[in-house]
């Protein structure tokens, strides 16, 4: 059984962490997979594990915030597979600030490569899957884009903004094939998270209901479900693989 065995994914930021679970978790299910990343390195170390795992994978480079770069990485897909016909924006970054000690070049960035790099990908990739009547947009977003985070305030507001673009794309598309959701995780053991301070993240852990962080692979099988035939009548919305940081 290979439920995805149909679908060309791009996966954004796959090269660590989350990304890299949701390459290889969509790989299993039968996905061709491209597997975008800032550092060509880690794509390929990507793609090549895939591959040697039995699945079918290609690596591209590329800045998610940077037009041409996205132009790039879906003119790769299409060479390599053909057109993509399930997004998974994934790439991120993240950094404590202080709200007063924030710098409008830090603001500019968090927010460009989430938000902007989810809609350049987004609108990059819905014409072909409008054309086809049929595709499927994941976007991950974050629970601090639902409950806030301290000394994260561009980090919140982007992700927070990930969720609005997800609602807002879902009602224009929904009706013409093309299934739009999001993802937000709570704190997962990455290594963008183990790089936040250690005092950040023993607070956190200790308000979670389960009291410890999930596992890149919690948010690897949500997407892959949100991919699948069996979410057929999920659009818009905002899954949380969280430990119960957010309960809706």
């Amino acid at each position: 059984m290979s439920p995805l065995a149909d679908h060309i994914a791009v996966v954004t930021g796959a090269g660590n962490g989350i990304g890299a679970a949701i390459a290889r978790r969509l790989a299993d299910a039968g996905a061709k997979i491209v597997v975008n990343d800032l550092q060509m390195a880690a794509a390929e170390r990507i793609a090549a594990a895939i591959t040697a795992d039995g699945g079918a994978a290609t690596a591209v480079a590329g800045d998610v915030s940077d037009p041409d770069d996205v132009s790039r990485i879906f003119r790769h897909c299409a060479e390599v597979f053909g057109d993509c016909s399930l997004l998974v924006n994934n790439a991120g970054i993240v950094q404590q600030s202080l709200f007063e000690e924030l710098s409008v070049e830090d603001w500019d960035r968090m927010i460009a490569v989430h938000l902007r790099g989810t809609f350049l990908c987004a609108r990059t990739a819905v014409v072909p899957m409008l054309q086809r009547g049929e595709g499927v947009i994941v976007n991950i977003a974050s629970q601090l884009g639902q409950i806030g985070g301290v000394e994260l305030v561009h980090y919140s507001a982007a992700k927070a903004g990930i969720i609005g673009l997800t609602k807002a794309l879902a009602r224009e598309v929904s009706k013409r094939g093309v299934r739009v959701n999001a993802v937000a995780p709570g704190p997962i053991n990455t290594e963008l998270v183990r790089n936040l301070s250690e005092d950040w993240r023993k607070a956190k852990a200790g308000e979670l209901p389960l009291g410890h962080f999930g596992e890149p692979e919690d948010v690897a099988d949500t997407v892959a479900f949100l991919a699948s035939p069996a979410a057929r009548i999920y659009v818009g919305q905002t899954l949380g693989p969280n430990s119960g940081d957010v309960m809706l």
